[in-house]
């Protein structure tokens, strides 16, 4: 360093490194300022002049941090025969020999600290301004308006207001923050008393329509339980019911074992198609502000409980009965009553069985899939369970009345509680698949690799695009899939984008306009802002585009790389 430069009030500082470096004596440093440039002349003694060559002058901003790296300048390609310097100076002069060098140094913006909270330029909707810092409308119409590209699609744009305006006219309005805060505890306890009046008032109108009968018309709920899966499992619940009260009088004039396991069966069947019609009917209630992405799983979580279900009541009292069986056998009275309801359960639960298989087969056939796939899949768990507790049901049916005509034919009771531990066995197996299955579902399941490369390739086709990353396309329940994916956006397709919006010749006036750093910035902080909203428009325009190409896809969340 030049001690010389220290002295000199520039904003820059220069470092000389020489060709040929050797040392010699301290040399001198003059220069001037003109304009926007600086001209220095750098004097080494006369006695190392045939020593020293041309040099690099590196110029380095002292705004902004020191370790930042020097910046690329011109100076650093590769050397070029210095062109003579105007500037000659006078014979006898002490400044003989100098090489005059003339740069200019690129002006480089004051960094900023914002802090670690910076709000100033925060933009906030009326409802918000007014909730939280206790205005009224009538307060925010002396405000600046600013419209704004809304975030909601049944809306193109939408009024805001700068938070700091807002924070202000707050302040002049209730005179200090701490008035504020206390007229905001005062409001939430207002609030509060409000949401419990609610409260009670909902319970009264649900105990005046539960007295008087609610008149209100549910055709959306019937319509669901006269098609689809809703049907499967209305038609499920009214057979099996009736399985059960006929198999319970089989038991209690029999006293078989079998029978009673098969009596238990249906009872478990019919509670836990019930508890899948409650699931039904809660899964396709709205969205609400505690669940914003609805109640798709419900349908997931009913099938959970009716797998617990199934092997808490079903396996267990099959497996209860039958061992106390085996270990206390009784004579079984006349089996004759019992092969004819066993017959006629067969039939029954044969019939709903097919209702499942056709359903099963018609929505595996809508979404592309085969049978045997949509069923381990769980796609439809309603259906699935009303499937494999009719199939657990028929072959149940086969194995009691293969073990009672054993102890028909042998007079041995044990075949008898045999056949019970097998009911009980196959039961629990069909509730460990669905146990495991819905499980899996819940958890967040991906929908199938061919789905989600289709989607992929949508949005890299698209020009604004330039790759796709960290895709997650998630079965949300009821066919409904959320999509999720980093996009990397090409920005001179979305620069382009921008200006095939906007006059050319009025830019071209503004760039023109600019001759001091400050003008520059705001030309770039007015663009910039304007490209920043160009590529949320762009953002906006896929994810709508992604829904109306696939239904099937409810929400869509894509992340700028």
């Amino acid at each position: 360093m030049f001690p010389s430069l220290a002295h000199r009030p520039w904003q820059v500082f220069c470092r000389v490194s020489w060709r040929h470096r050797a040392s010699f004596p301290q040399p001198q440093c003059l220069g001037w300022q003109t304009g926007g440039a600086f001209s220095l002349w750098f004097s080494p003694p006369d006695c190392r002049v045939a020593s020293l060559g041309p040099g690099k002058v590196h110029f380095y901003s002292t705004v902004g941090n020191d370790k930042d790296p020097p910046p690329k300048s011109p100076s650093d390609a590769p050397e070029k025969p210095a062109a003579k310097s105007s500037t000659t100076p006078m014979a006898g002069s002490p400044l003989k020999g100098l090489q005059t060098i003339q740069v200019k140094v690129r002006a480089v913006l004051k960094k900023r600290e914002y802090g670690a909270k910076y709000t100033q330029n925060n933009f906030i909707t009326a409802v918000r301004a007014m909730n939280e810092f206790c205005l009224k409308a009538s307060d925010l119409d002396q405000l600046r308006k600013i419209r704004r590209r809304s975030p909601h699609d049944d809306t193109e744009a939408f009024t805001v207001f700068l938070r700091s305006d807002v924070e202000a006219k707050a302040l002049d309005v209730w005179g200090s923050h701490e008035a504020l805060a206390r007229e905001r505890n005062l409001r939430k306890e207002v609030e509060r008393e409000y949401q419990e009046n609610i409260f009670r008032s909902q319970q009264l109108l649900k105990e005046y329509k539960d007295f008087w009968g609610n008149t209100k018309p549910r055709s959306g709920q019937r319509a669901t339980f006269l098609q689809g899966p809703g049907k499967v499992v209305m038609v499920a619940i009214c057979i099996n019911g009736l399985n059960f009260f006929f198999k319970l009088l089989a038991w209690v004039y029999t006293g078989s074992a079998s029978m009673f396991s098969e009596a238990i069966h249906s009872l478990a069947d019919t509670c836990n198609q019930a508890l899948l019609a409650l699931g039904i009917s809660q899964s396709i209630r709205n969205p609400d502000a505690v669940h914003p992405y609805g109640f798709y799983n419900m349908r997931y979580i009913a099938s959970l409980i009716s797998g617990v279900g199934i092997f808490m009541m079903g396996a267990g009292l099959s497996w209860y009965h039958g061992i106390m069986g085996l270990l206390h056998p009784a004579p079984i009275e006349s089996l004759l009553w019992a092969y004819c309801i066993l017959a006629g359960s067969l039939v029954s639960e044969g019939a709903t069985l097919l209702v499942a298989i056709n359903e099963i087969k018609r929505s595996a056939h809508h979404h592309g899939l085969s049978f045997y796939e949509y069923v381990m899949q769980s796609r439809d768990p309603s259906t699935n369970v009303v499937l494999l507790e009719d199939t657990a049901a028929v072959l149940g049916v086969i194995m009691a009345a293969g073990c009672m005509g054993l102890t028909s034919l042998t007079g041995n009771p044990y075949y008898d509680s045999l056949g019970s531990l097998g009911v009980g066995t196959l039961l629990s197996a069909v509730s460990a698949f669905l146990i495991y299955t819905n499980t899996e579902a819940l958890l967040g399941r991906s929908i199938q690799p061919e789905r989600v490369q289709k989607l992929t390739e949508f949005l890299e086709n698209d020009p604004a695009v330039r790759a796709i990353h960290d895709v997650k396309a998630t079965d949300m329940g009821l066919s409904k899939v959320r999509f999720k994916a980093e996009v990397d956006f090409d920005g001179r397709v979305v620069t382009r984008s921008y200006l095939e919006k906007q006059d050319i010749d009025q830019i071209l006036n503004e760039i023109q306009q600019v001759k001091t750093p400050e003008e520059l910035e705001n030309f770039m902080l007015k663009h910039g802002e304007n490209i920043i909203d160009t590529l949320g428009a762009e953002v906006d325009r896929l994810e709508k585009e992604l829904k109306e190409r696939n239904p099937e896809v409810r929400h869509v969340d894509l992340e700028i790389l």
